[in-house]
């Protein structure tokens, strides 16, 4: 399935404090990133892909559009997604990610603007985010193709050719034709091969025959 990039305008992050911001303990837990689309119309998301920083943990909300009467609304449709299996450790802290709209929630028809919530509990990382954020819709649809009427509507297997009246038939005479071949061998097996002498009678030579040569 084909897939098209969507212009997007990604607003700058809001950290929201965890913990006294009077003192040095205070420090960001959640970051929040908004992202429009004032260029498109409501659309239907495909995909959403990214390169992780350190974020251990991905919700998603998403405002969409219902009607003329009725404001848009926002809705979740991702939750604690895990982008880091240890928030402590390394692993997944640098990975690409993909996540497909049948991952979500809710339905990602009618789309309007997105807002991305980070988390990360543990304090050994200095800061975190989300790199290289690209939207995806799905491509138009490929044009149907047409057969032609002979590939749609194929010929049944042929029937053969019946015989033509006063000819033998071809199976017939095919059988006659080994027969006869059989009976020529069989005749040429039981013919003598033994080889007459000149002066050879009854098994015996004839000196007065002999003596002439």
């Amino acid at each position: 399935m084909s897939r098209v990039s969507v212009p997007c305008h990604v607003k700058g992050t809001v950290a929201l404090q965890v913990g006294d911001v009077r003192t040095s303990q205070g420090r960001p837990g959640v970051l929040v990133i908004d992202v429009t689309f004032p260029s498109v119309a409501p659309f239907e998301l495909q995909e959403i892909m990214f390169k992780n920083y350190y974020t251990a943990f991905l919700s998603i909300r998403v405002r969409q559009h219902t009607s003329m009467h009725t404001p848009a609304k926002w809705v979740t449709c991702l939750r604690d997604y895990c982008l880091m299996p240890d928030p402590h450790s390394e692993e997944g802290a640098q990975e690409y990610v993909s996540l497909f709209k049948h991952q979500m929630l809710c339905d990602m028809a009618r789309v309007l603007e997105l807002r991305l919530i980070l988390r990360q509990p543990s304090p050994l990382w200095l800061s975190f985010t989300v790199e290289e954020l690209q939207i995806y819709q799905q491509g138009p649809k490929s044009p149907s193709m047409t057969f032609p009427k002979w590939l749609s509507h194929p010929v049944p297997c042929e029937q053969p050719v019946p015989l033509l009246e006063g000819l033998p038939d071809p199976s017939r005479v095919s059988s006659e034709v080994q027969q006869m071949w059989a009976l020529t061998e069989m005749i040429r097996a039981s013919h003598t091969s033994a080889r007459i002498g000149r002066f050879d009678v009854d098994g015996c030579y004839d000196l007065n025959l002999l003596s002439y040569t």
